[in-house]
């Protein structure tokens, strides 16, 4: 009896990771053996920069805030403090939107915090 294979399946299994490789230098695209390694690796990759992407844009938000309050006369992490003794609970990408956007809402939030950091140093 001859040898079943199952070629449909096999073929179509062949077939989705060679799609999955379109786009890929050489014979990663086109030879099923390579292409399988490079879209397992690229999958790897493809996980975990979801997960690094995040904090790329948080040291974004951060490098614009701290740019903007410098320019008011005050550091990033004083900033951060006198937003948290004024009790304003803004997070940093919506920060880092209104300094690039509206600089003057931005500057009225730097001056109550600026105003609940002379309070705390009073107290």
């Amino acid at each position: 009896m001859p040898r079943a294979t199952n070629s449909p399946a096999s073929r179509k299994r062949r077939k989705r990771i060679l799609l999955r490789a379109k786009g890929f230098r050489g014979f990663r695209s086109k030879l099923y053996r390579y292409a399988k390694d490079a879209v397992y690796k690229a999958r790897q990759y493809e996980y975990r920069d979801r997960k690094k992407r995040k904090g790329q844009f948080r040291r974004l938000w951060i490098q614009r805030i701290s740019a903007a309050v410098r320019a008011e006369g005050l550091t990033y992490s004083r900033f951060i403090e006198g937003l948290n003794a004024a009790g304003i609970t803004l997070d940093r990408k919506i920060l880092a939107d209104l300094a690039v956007t509206d600089i003057a809402t931005f500057n009225g939030i730097v001056e109550q915090a600026k105003a609940a950091l002379e309070q705390k140093k009073a107290s």
